[in-house]
């Protein structure tokens, strides 16, 4: 029987590819997003290559959704050995710049979200003795970034948010690291990209930021979710692992 890895924000990017490369070590995918239409895409694309995979629409960010959908795939697919939080937005202002929605918002999806997730995954963790929990976070939870206020914030909290659950619970078999990956080509960039006055020189600026001068792949940052994942990844806990191309080195 297939382990089973839960991955929410399996809909595109960084969360698509998790799902793609965790099917490809064996795991049976349960995805949640808001996103039907793409976690459709992606179940396809798992399916295609061999790979088990049920989609689950809902808003993470209401409690009873989660918890329903939970309670759903520990029947249906199986208790989760392993839970990805990818789901997240992104906010361009500085905190004079940013409305009280948008604050909101901000935290409701990037940090209550995965809150709301592993609260109510983690007790069938417990019930196995054992799980693993990545939290996708990023260099703006580590450093400060220019006009990204609420999304620093949200992230920061999101880091502190593993370290404090890898402390309760690594004696009783639950690990949770954090990945904080830098700029990734994911379709959230692209958008920005193409909402530039100059794209061009907006790509050329965003992949300067790398010191070896690209931006970084989902597949990449999948990459490093599934050694997190496996047994290899054992002796890592609580940790905020960065993932940026060398960009904060400088």
């Amino acid at each position: 029987m297939s382990a089973v890895a839960v991955v929410t924000g399996a809909a595109s990017g960084i969360g698509r590819a998790t799902a793609l490369r965790l099917a490809r070590e064996g795991h049976e995918i349960a995805m949640m997003d808001l996103d039907g239409a793409g976690l459709a895409e992606t179940a396809g694309l798992i399916r295609e290559a061999g790979g088990l995979a049920r989609s689950f629409t809902v808003d993470l960010c209401d409690p009873l959704a989660v918890g329903s959908v939970t309670r759903e795939i520990a029947v249906t697919v199986g208790a989760p050995e392993v839970l990805v939080n990818v789901a997240g937005i992104g906010l361009a202002a500085t905190v004079l710049e940013t409305s009280d929605a948008d604050w909101n918002r901000v935290m409701a999806v990037n940090l209550t979200g995965p809150f709301l997730t592993i609260r109510a995954i983690l007790p069938l963790m417990l019930d196995r003795g054992s799980g693993v929990i990545v939290n996708i976070a990023s260099v703006g939870g580590q450093v400060g970034l220019a006009s990204r206020a609420a999304y620093c914030a949200s992230k920061a909290g999101l880091v502190g948010l593993t370290r404090a659950v890898a402390v309760d619970h690594a004696r009783e078999g639950i690990r949770c690291v954090a990945v904080c990956p830098g700029t990734v080509e994911t379709e959230w960039i692209g958008k920005i990209l193409s909402n530039a006055p100059d794209p061009a020189a907006a790509r050329a600026a965003m992949a300067a930021r790398q010191l070896d001068g690209r931006m970084g792949s989902p597949e990449e940052v999948a990459a490093m979710v599934a050694f997190l994942a496996g047994p290899e990844g054992r002796f890592v806990n609580g940790a905020a692992l960065v993932l940026d191309g060398g960009m904060t080195a400088a």
